[in-house]
This record gives C-alpha cells, sequence and structure tokens, in this order.
C-alpha cells in the first residue's frame, strides 16, 4: 500500500483502537446493523458541493465532483470514497476557492502529522509553516505508532508531488500544541487542520482551538478545519476523551460564538441519501467505501469548517 494511503487507513485505525480502549467500540460484523443516521441529516432544500464549499459533512456526490479527482491526481491518490481524502481535497478546495492557494500567502498547519497538503500548497506558490505535537507527546498519545506523526521537516516531503528545493524553500516545520497555540504564531492569509481538533481531549477544547486558531490570521484571513461529526445523534455523544464526536448542536454552537464575533461561517448539515452515503463502515475499515463508519453506539462521518476572520473594521 502505498506510504499516504496507509497513513489515511492508520488514521481510522487508531480512532477505533482509542474507542476499543475505552469499552466503547464493539465488535460489529453486520454492516446493516447498529445505530441509523439521524432524519434530520438526510433532509434538506440544499445539497453540499466540492466545487463552491462552505461548512459541511462530506458526502458521496463530492466525490463525484471534477475538484475531488483533480485534487485526488495532484496527491497522486485514487479517487476512492474515502472521507479521509475528501478531507484533503475539501481543504485545498477551499482555499482555491478562496483565492488563498498562490505565491505571497502564508499558511499555518496545525497537527500535520504525514499528509501532503502542505507540499501541495507549496507546490502553488505558497510558504507554509507546518506544525505538529512535540515528539514524546506525540508518542503517548498513540500517533508515533502510526506512523501519522511528523517529527521533522523531511517526514513532510513527497517528491511527487514538489521537488525537494522547492520544499525546502517554503515549508518550515516547528511543534505546537493545539491546547495552547504560541503567540508567535501570526499574520498567516490562512491556516488548516485535518481531523486534528477532535483529538484535543474534550469538546470543549475542540470548539476553543477553532476559535483560537482565528489570532493566528491576518483580518479577512481564512481557517480551514475537519473533524469528526456524530450523525447518529445530536444529544448524546463522546465529550471527553482522545476522540471526541462533535454533533450539530456543537457545530452550531461555535458558528453562532464567532458570528458574535464578527466572522464569517455558513454551515450546511446535509449528509446525503444515496447508497454510498448510507453504507456503514465497520471494522476492519476499508479504505474505498468509507464515508461513514460505526464507533461503537453512534455513527461518525467528517466534516470540515470554513471561518473567514472578520476584517477590520
Amino acid at each position: 500500500m502505498p506510504r499516504l494511503l496507509e497513513t489515511i487507513a492508520s488514521a481510522s485505525r487508531l480512532v477505533a483502537s482509542v474507542f476499543a480502549r475505552v469499552g466503547l467500540l464493539q465488535p460489529t460484523t453486520e454492516q446493516s446493523k447498529g445505530p441509523e443516521i439521524l432524519a434530520e441529516l438526510k433532509n434538506s432544500a440544499r445539497t453540499p458541493t466540492l466545487t463552491h464549499p462552505i461548512s459541511q459533512p462530506c458526502t458521496a456526490s463530492q466525490i463525484d465532483e471534477p475538484p475531488y479527482r483533480y485534487w485526488c491526481s495532484r496527491m497522486e491518490l485514487q479517487p476512492f470514497y474515502n472521507r479521509k481524502v475528501w478531507e484533503f481535497c475539501f481543504i485545498l478546495q477551499a482555499l482555491v476557492t478562496a483565492d488563498m492557494m498562490r505565491a505571497g500567502r502564508r499558511g499555518l498547519g496545525f497537527g500535520v502529522g504525514k499528509e501532503p497538503l502542505a507540499c501541495v500548497m507549496a507546490s502553488e506558490g505558497c510558504d507554509i509553516v507546518a506544525t505538529d505535537l512535540e515528539v514524546e507527546t506525540a508518542r503517548v498519545a498513540g500517533w508515533v505508532a502510526t506512523d501519522e506523526h511528523a517529527g521533522m521537516l523531511e517526514d513532510l516531503l513527497y517528491p511527487n508531488v514538489i521537488d525537494a528545493k522547492s520544499f525546502r524553500e517554503r515549508v518550515s516545520y516547528q511543534h505546537c500544541d493545539m491546547n495552547n497555540i504560541s503567540d508567535d504564531l501570526t499574520d498567516f492569509d490562512f491556516c488548516w487542520s485535518s481531523c486534528a481538533f477532535e483529538h484535543l481531549g474534550s469538546i470543549k477544547k475542540g470548539l476553543d482551538f477553532v476559535e483560537a486558531s482565528l489570532s493566528t490570521l491576518k483580518p479577512g484571513g481564512l481557517a480551514v478545519h475537519t473533524t469528526e461529526f456524530n450523525c447518529s445523534s445530536n444529544t448524546d455523544t463522546v465529550c471527553e476523551g482522545g476522540t471526541v464526536l462533535f454533533r450539530r448542536r456543537d457545530i452550531e454552537e461555535i458558528a453562532e460564538r464567532l458570528r458574535e464575533k464578527g466572522h464569517i461561517i455558513e454551515t450546511l448539515f446535509y449528509v446525503g441519501e444515496t447508497e454510498v452515503d448510507c453504507y456503514i463502515d465497520v471494522p476492519p475499515y476499508r479504505h474505498d467505501r468509507h464515508l461513514k463508519l460505526a464507533l461503537g453506539s453512534f455513527l461518525t462521518t467528517s466534516y470540515g469548517l470554513i471561518v473567514r476572520k472578520a476584517s477590520r473594521a
């Protein structure tokens, strides 16, 4: 299995292992059994598109769009129905749509692991600061064992995406605790994280990070983050621990909080109704039909947030 595809597969295995350790993941062998998708998430007058993204869940129809195939080709990935691959494509497309992916733009990545996004952004001329946990902290959390932690700059290089010389000129690396962002990380045009802020310890810490990430941006800058989205309940969820699951109400809470401070965020919660949308993957997870998965008594998919920081008055 190629390096990047193995990294993607490891992410789902790690989430499952966290749930298993705390007794939330029970063995499941039949795809049809278990929790169901909330009816309210299957009804919407508006369907999310990847071509013109807002804050929205992953759906099969977005994977059928040209931008998904384009970004997969840039990362040398097969365009599988895979929510982790969707997260990468969502982030890149959100930045392109906002005119952030070009020479002269500065970007900040949180919890980057070994994802290819910094390489793609640098190949477009962006200057990138990529960050991840200190090695020992990452080891304790399990990220080193699953080969998802970036301990140094070279861990981020995908030579088929960008040549080594250009990469080293445009990408730098430093440690960062997402619960305590360093004051020297400022004046960026955009920031991003891919399925990272659900691992900060609680629902509250994750939402606080989303707001705090805006402090790293220039006025009018863009924050793009993806996370776990509980699509089986808007009440019960996992609120604390190594992996938490954000509900619609949590997304609505942070959206309202940000709007009150002048930031711009538009939300959509439709999770799709096609056969692929309704397929629930169970451990051991597959990589080619992996939009929604069972985690214990919950169903989850990926959700992408796009926030435009308030401009100066």
